[in-house]
């Protein structure tokens, strides 16, 4: 710890230990602090992680144990139903997100970096990173410490209305029978996926899988400052309505940022990285995969001597785009009654390929024969249809602003927080107006 480091890495999740694998293995010398134990460090759940983000990351596709499934049938309900898509071949990986951590510390210890656990960070400054075991002297400072982590660029609180309430169980199948049953009942196979959405209103999902004859994959997020319960409250009426439900095995809950990336992913030798970025795909508040490939942009930038503004700018422009873009989408799904998303999947509006693409976290392909019939469904909902057409023009912006990201430009974050319908300039004051597109309930 007495050491001159090249990099300090804040956070020893998947997105912090992968940035100091993957900058220690470009030959930096790198030191990685957890506030916990390094074998509790980030999510202790399984988690859908889309394969090309490994692929893009140069990480080494995950095998068993760690792999527990990819790729079978995705159901979407709109509520409880009727309508429905069904997803198939999605390239979505469920994985032992205890088992990927381990795996990446152990990757970042290999290529030299020093580990610490129990190693609370207090501040940084022009002398150093300020920590619970002494001075850390580094010429970059990653924060990768979560969304109420270090906040090492003092940068603001998400919105509750922007936040999501996320749990996610492993339970015992104590009755297979009835469990096959009952998801038979719902058009279902084991092994599948069924995703009830707007169960809640607004944004609100609950997701229930069978991995094996005994085993029971639950999730579920909400956002309770919209007034509706949290994900955990979502999971334990599900358990108690089902007898085949047994105990939980394993889990854990947290608090996800739903809002584009900050403008501001970096200043001087501090950057921000995964969820203290908010880099979250906001559509089902994923940020896995998008933060291993934040890690890997980060690495390459500095070893190829563009620093911490490089790695903003590259990120922002190859990245921020389709994090923005999602987010309007989500807002203004959050804005539909399930009802409403009905009318909108029936109408072919929303369809699998949309859905399909949104599941991998890619912006989805415009297929223009398909164009006419999804205009003829949407005027067929004319409630719902300026609002799409405002959504249309949103989302054209703002790809193209972030193509042409420039940092520490206030003049660009004035034109991105108009995009979003906000009134303040750049990201310190940008939650004036978060409130905009907010779900009724």
């Amino acid at each position: 710890m007495n050491d001159a480091f090249d990099v300090a890495v804040v956070g020893a999740g998947t997105a912090g230990a992968a940035a100091a694998a993957f900058c220690a293995e470009q030959g930096m010398r790198v030191c990685l602090l957890e506030r916990r134990p390094l074998e509790d460090a980030g999510a202790r759940w399984i988690n859908g992680v889309p394969a090309w983000a490994f692929e893009r990351a140069r990480l080494t596709l995950p095998q068993a144990p760690e792999l527990r499934g990819r790729g079978q049938a995705f159901h979407m309900l709109a509520g409880y139903g009727p309508q429905r898509l069904r997803i198939e071949g999605h390239g979505v990986l469920e994985l032992d997100m205890r088992r990927l951590v381990a795996r990446l510390q152990q990757q970042a210890r290999g290529h030299g970096t020093q580990l610490h656990g129990q190693t609370a960070v207090h501040s940084v400054s022009s002398e150093g990173l300020e920590t619970s075991a002494g001075t850390v002297r580094a010429r970059y400072v990653i924060d990768a410490s979560g969304l109420s982590g270090a906040r090492l660029l003092a940068q603001p609180r998400v919105d509750p209305l922007h936040l999501c309430a996320a749990a996610q169980e492993l339970r015992e199948i104590t009755d297979t029978d009835g469990a096959a049953a009952w998801f038979a009942g719902h058009g279902v196979g084991m092994g599948e996926t069924l995703c009830f959405t707007g169960i809640a209103g607004g944004y609100s999902i609950l997701m229930l899988r069978a991995d094996s004859p005994t085993e029971l994959n639950l999730l579920s997020g909400t956002i309770p400052a919209s007034g509706q319960p949290s994900g955990t409250a979502l999971l334990q009426r599900v358990c108690q309505e089902h007898a085949w439900i047994g105990a939980k095995i394993l889990g854990g809950r947290r608090a996800i940022p739903l809002r584009r990336p900050y403008d501001r992913l970096s200043d001087g030798q501090v950057a921000l990285l995964g969820d203290a970025g908010c880099q979250v795909f906001s559509a089902h508040g994923s940020g896995i995969g998008i933060g291993l490939v934040a890690a890997r942009l980060l690495a390459d930038e500095l070893a190829a001597g563009r620093g911490l503004t490089g790695y903003a700018t590259r990120f922002q422009r190859e990245l921020g785009g389709l994090l923005a873009s999602v987010d309007l989408v989500r807002r203004f799904c959050q804005s539909l009654s399930a009802h409403e998303m009905g009318q909108l999947m029936a109408a072919g509006v929303v369809d699998p390929a949309m859905a399909g693409a949104a599941l991998i976290q890619k912006h989805p392909q415009l297929q223009l024969a398909r164009l006419p019939a999804k205009l003829a469904g949407l005027l067929g909902q004319p409630r719902v249809a300026l609002r799409a057409l405002k959504l249309g023009l949103q989302i054209g912006a703002a790809r193209l602003l972030y193509r042409h990201y420039r940092p520490e430009d206030a003049g660009w974050s004035r034109l991105v927080a108009a995009v979003f319908g906000e009134t303040s300039d750049g990201v310190a004051t940008a939650l004036g107006s978060s409130r905009v597109g907010a779900a009724p309930h």
